[in-house]
Parts: C-alpha cells; structure tokens; sequence
C-alpha cells in the first residue's frame, strides 16, 4: 500500500502553526461540489485505494478517541446483490464498485450519541477522499434488514451497522447536479435559536419531545394534517425533501401506484397542439414524465409547483427520461394562486394533491378561474372512505411525515360535493377496492369507496 501523507515529514501544507493552509479556499470549494450519486458504471477499485479511502476515513475525530468503529469492505459482486436486495432496492448497491458498512461497538459513551457521530464523521471524511480521487459516493441510512446484513457480514450482536457508503465511478450519463442547499442565513444564527417559521414544521403540542419516543414507523408528534401547514412550510418541506430520491429515468417510481397512474390518465381529453395543461404540485416528476407522454408534442405542459428546487428536479427527471423540453414550463406558485390569466388554460390535471394543500377548496376556485369554458379539471384523490383510509387511519398516519410531504386522504363523497358546486362532474371512477396496489376500476356510488376516487370535470 502506498505511504500516506501523513505517514511523511510534515508539509507546508500544514496549519497547526496557526497560519491559513496554502490555497485553502480552492480546496474547500473543491469539497463543496461533492454531491451524491446513484448512477454508477459497475467498474471496480483497486483495493488499496479503497483500503486508503477508508483509512483516510479513520484520521477523523473519535468521542474520547476510543474509536469504537469497524468497516467493512464489500467489492464481491454477488454479496453486492445481495446487499442490493437486502436493501430493498437500493439498486446502486449492485452498481457501485464497493459498498463500506460502517459498524460500531454498541456501550461506548452510547446515550450521547458519540459513538455515532464518531462513525458518521469517519464516513463524510471517507467521502472526501474518494470526490477528490475522483470517485463518487451516497451514504445510506437505508440499508434493509440489518440482521439479515449481519448475517452475510458475520457482524456479531454487540456490534451495530449504522449504514453504508456505496463508492464507485458515475455513469456518464448520471445527473450532474448536486441537491440544494438552504439558504446560510436560514440554518445558523449567533447566540441564541432563530430560524424562519417556513422551515420549522408543525408537531403537536408536547412538554417535551423525547428522541426515542419518536420513530420513522410511529411518531406521536407528526401532524400529517396539511390544513395545519402554511403553504409556506409545505413548500419548503418539498423543495428539500424531493431531493430524497435521484432523478434517475425509470427508477423510484411508486409501486403502490402502477396500473393506477394509467387509469387517471385515461380521464383526459383529446387536445390538439397549442392547448395548455397545468399539473398541479407535481411531486417528484414521475407522474409528470408520464403526462408528458400522453400529451401530443405540441401540447404546452405547464408544472405549477410551490419550490424551485423541486421543479429543477423535475426538469433533470425529464432530461433523464429523454423528453424534450420545448414544450415544458416551470411555473412557480405560491400557495393557491396560480400564474396565469383567466379562462387561459385548457386542462388542469391533479394527481393526489388535493389532500396535500392547506387550502384545497381555494385551489379549487383557482382552477376554475384559470381554465376556459369547457376546460377540463382531471382529479384524483386518496379516499379516506375506503379500505385504504381505514389502513391510513390505523397504521399510516401513526408514522413520520413522509419524503412527499403531509397529507390526509379525503372523504370521496366530499370531494364531490366540492366538483359539483364549482363544475360539471362529466366522468367518475373509482380505482382500487384494496388497501393498496390494486387498480380495479369500478364506477357508479362505488367509486366513492375504492381507495381512489377521480373524476373528469368541466368549467361550465
């Protein structure tokens, strides 16, 4: 293995003397544009430059430098997969050239969370070195089954698997963008708390909020109420959490959904190129690459989104997906007013968002307001009166807020209420009479209990 700088005479690059390290400006802005990848070409690493990745990774500091931490290595391409479908998909995982788990001895200054810091600062040290060989990198939270991990690894019990960093080289094809950052100012402040009411999210009221009270599968502090959000906090909670999930063609689109997206989209009407079409808060870009496609190509898709950061992520999904972008317009809203003048649009299309607003009735006139007479409102909905409300109810809604934001699924039998009052219901259905994944249209009062309720509307 080669010797290390820090094996060597120490250099003029040093700053234990106090003075600045030279060129320590374009070093730190070589640091920032790491960004995270999860797009890699399945070539391999020489091992000792992976050994030295992680060696690197063990100069960061250690609580009490006990250095309570263990990593293991994996560039075996068949314990990659298995880690891969451990994972759950993670598909990177069967991607990268190597995935280091990171490990600790559980008892060591464990109630603070020292031990842990200690690991996660070695990891982002570890992902220093590789960006600046030249490699890319993600670290996962989300590795799966850790006893089943443990099992392929021979981890014994007293040791715990924190996660893993998947290092390898990008595809060239993989985006070349790194997730926003929050605005300096929004994340510190000097000698005391102060931070912007939009990025502090609703939670109930408590006297206290103890950490392992709250889990990602049962947190009694979560308001998934959006009516209890400001628009403001929805937006925020979007542009920075959509950023969960890579803006990769074809992959994390939703498996509940599936045959589900195409029995909406059968709702809408024939347009000719020159029409307008304004989707609503689209989450992610999935459903959107979707519309796309339905559209004739010169239908102007309108994407009328609360976050910048989420519509630049959808742009790069559709770049991705090979869609072109001369007929696409980023529009960004805020809360339920939408940019565009009246009786100007032609379709408005709303997948599942309604019951993602603070305020969806206002929404509501706005859609009436922007669209032409005869325009079209195509509408979905998750029922709360259905077998899937009820598994909302019970298990769902007892959880963390999830990366798409809060929502309540709504009464289909209101929801209708709210259509008649505003337009003319011209086509409704109802999809799906299971929990989950189920995509059996039914139509007549039974779409009014199928876990989702769509319908076709028109402006009168």
């Amino acid at each position: 293995m080669r010797e290390r700088a820090s094996d060597q005479p120490q250099s003029s690059l040093s700053a234990v003397t106090g003075q600045p390290v030279r060129g320590w400006r374009e070093i730190l802005d070589t640091l920032a544009t790491r960004r995270s990848c999860r797009d890699f070409d399945g070539s391999s690493i020489d091992r000792d430059i992976l050994a030295e990745i992680v060696r690197d990774g063990t100069e960061a500091p250690s609580s009490c430098n006990q250095q309570q931490w263990h990593f293991i290595i994996v560039d075996d391409r068949d314990m990659l997969r298995r880690a891969h479908d451990i994972s759950g998909g993670n598909h990177h995982f069967a991607e990268c050239s190597a995935l280091i788990f990171l490990c600790f001895q559980k008892g060591w200054t464990h109630g603070n969370f020292s031990v842990v810091q200690s690991v996660a600062g070695a990891c982002y040290h570890m992902m220093l070195s590789a960006h600046l060989r030249g490699f890319s990198c993600i670290w996962n939270a989300g590795i799966g089954d850790k006893d089943a991990l443990a099992e392929m690894l021979g981890v014994p019990a007293i040791f715990e698997i924190q996660g893993a960093l998947a290092i390898g080289r990008a595809r060239p094809t993989a985006p070349d963008m790194k997730a926003p950052r929050r605005p300096f100012a929004q994340v510190h402040s000097w000698n005391g708390f102060s931070r912007p009411d939009s990025s502090v999210y609703p939670v109930a009221d408590a006297p206290a909020y103890p950490y392992f009270a709250i889990r990602n599968d049962e947190n009694p502090f979560a308001i998934w109420d959006p009516t209890r959000w400001s628009w403001e906090q929805v937006g925020d909670f979007r542009g920075y959490s959509v950023w969960a999930k890579s803006p990769l063609a074809g992959v994390y689109v939703s498996r509940r959904q599936g045959a589900a997206t195409e029995a909406e989209l059968s709702l809408l009407p024939d347009l000719s190129d020159g029409a307008r079409v304004v989707e609503l808060m689209p989450w992610g870009g999935t459903y959107s690459v979707e519309l796309r496609r339905r559209l004739a190509p010169g239908v102007e898709l309108h994407l009328a989104e609360l976050s910048e950061a989420n519509l630049s992520f959808i742009v790069e999904r559709f770049r991705q997906e090979g869609l072109s972008l001369d007929h696409v317009r980023p529009d960004l809203i805020e809360g339920a007013q939408l940019p565009y003048q009246d009786a100007s649009v032609d379709a408005v299309v709303s997948p599942q968002v309604l019951e993602q607003m603070p305020d969806p009735e206002a929404m509501l006139d706005e859609v009436q307001r922007v669209l032409k007479p005869g325009g079209s409102l195509v509408i979905s909905v998750r029922n709360l009166d259905s077998a899937y409300g009820g598994l909302w109810q019970k298990v769902e809604s007892k959880a963390q807020v999830p990366n798409q934001g809060p929502f309540t699924p709504l009464s289909a039998s209101h929801v209708r209420g709210w259509l008649a009052d505003r337009f003319h219901i011209d086509t409704e259905t109802g999809i799906g009479q299971e929990e989950s994944r189920d995509a059996t249209t039914v139509s007549g009062s039974e779409s009014l209990t199928c876990r989702l309720y769509a319908a076709r509307c028109l402006k009168r």
